[in-house]
């Protein structure tokens, strides 16, 4: 497939890339302060800790870069040369901090692993009641802890608890709610400069949906990307699926009648493990099907691959609710080697429970610390199965 990058001279413009180098391999020492001692890029300031109740926060803000939106394909990659927040109220950073005071080195050193990466936070139905202020308090801390830093976000305010002919998820009484959580989220993010991740599964499971609730979904979908599309300083990506899931012409045009056209681009494997090269196949299928928009991968535990089974016949199961001996992916990064593709980043965030399957507990999103251990422990920085290997290991 062939790669289309934008003219010379805009690539020469190009800010710097931070990431992956400005992640510390090692541990800082405990006197550092809660979160990671990042270098400063020009023009930002080093890591304070953070206040008590993050008083002295505002809006985030970063060096002055190309538009933060960057609707048309061909502007400047607007997440590089930008640093983004590392979250040190996230569980990945407390359990790291727990386990060095208790002296458990082995499990903080892989705990690091994942502390350490630049995660994105997510805003739902449990942001609730005052979904305003909780944003707002979000993003002052942000302001606070790491001045400079931009704070990655994802939205899933659509309902998808079940799977069935009759589904309704709430029916238009839910579509209203949506649209009103989508309206409060936008305010209260403001001007603040953010990335934001619209919509995980919210395409992949329109099946799940009753026929007739299908349009509605897509609507109130479309709805909320013009909302959000309107934030001036909002990086935008839209829910796009997996490489292992819905076809790419299906989610292209489905991308299309949701609004893509108003915002960066697409993500793409954001609750799936497939292999970073299939997902990036997957991605420039779509992308050539949108005007050639760009798009992220999710990587943060893909660094096995995915786990498939095989059902009667030919069938292909995917094994998407906590499968076994999964690894964490390619560190978060703009140095991704294809023009199309803005960055490889963890979307999702090791560590959370699926739902009680394979041993996860419950609600689903119960952080779960034996196994981010055991995505630090076979992480990998493969990009596709290595000869010999099956489901990401070679047979014994």
């Amino acid at each position: 497939m062939l790669l289309c990058a934008a003219p010379g001279h805009a690539l020469a413009q190009q800010p710097p890339d931070v990431y992956p180098d400005a992640v510390p391999a090692a541990p800082p020492r405990p006197a550092v302060g809660p979160v990671p001692d990042l270098q400063a890029i020009p023009g930002q300031s080093r890591t304070p800790p953070p206040g008590d109740d993050c008083a002295s926060g505002t809006h985030p803000t970063a060096l002055a870069a190309s538009d933060p939106r960057a609707v048309d394909p061909l502007a400047q990659n607007p997440l590089r040369g930008q640093r983004w927040y590392v979250d040190p109220r996230e569980p990945a950073w407390r359990s790291y901090v727990g386990y060095r005071r208790r002296g458990e080195r082995a499990k903080a050193a892989l705990m690091w692993r994942v502390a350490r990466e630049p995660r994105f936070r997510w805003f739902g139905r449990w942001t609730g009641p005052d979904t305003r202020s909780n944003v707002q308090t979000f993003l002052r801390c942000v302001a606070a802890v790491q001045p400079g830093a931009v704070p990655l976000m994802v939205v899933m305010r659509h309902q998808g608890r079940g799977c069935s002919p009759d589904y309704t998820a709430g029916g238009a009484a839910e579509d209203a709610a949506t649209r009103a959580w989508y309206d409060e989220f936008a305010a209260a993010v403001a001007g603040a400069r953010v990335v934001i991740g619209f919509e995980p599964d919210s395409l992949g499971t329109l099946d799940c949906l009753a026929p007739e609730r299908r349009t509605d979904r897509l609507a109130t979908l479309a709805y909320g990307v013009d909302v959000l599309s309107r934030l001036p300083n909002a990086t935008i990506y839209l829910e796009a699926g997996a490489a292992d899931w819905e076809p790419a012409a299906r989610t292209a045009g489905q991308l299309r009648r949701i609004g893509i056209d108003k915002v960066r681009g697409f993500m793409v494997n954001v609750t799936h493990h497939a292999w970073t090269r299939a997902s990036i196949r997957h991605g420039l299928a779509i992308s050539q099907r949108v005007g050639g928009k760009p798009f992220i991968v999710n990587t943060s535990y893909n660094g096995r691959g995915p786990f498939h089974l095989r059902g009667q016949g030919r069938r292909r199961i995917n094994v998407w609710c906590n499968p076994p001996r999964r690894g964490l992916g390619i560190s978060p990064t703009t140095r991704t080697g294809h023009p199309n593709v803005d960055a490889f980043m963890w979307i999702n965030r090791p560590g959370y429970s699926a739902g009680a399957c394979n041993g996860g507990p419950l609600p689903v999103g119960a952080w779960w610390p034996e196994r981010a251990l055991m995505y630090a422990r076979f992480q990998t920085s493969w990009l596709s199965p290595p000869p010999g290997t099956i489901r990401g290991f070679k047979p014994r």
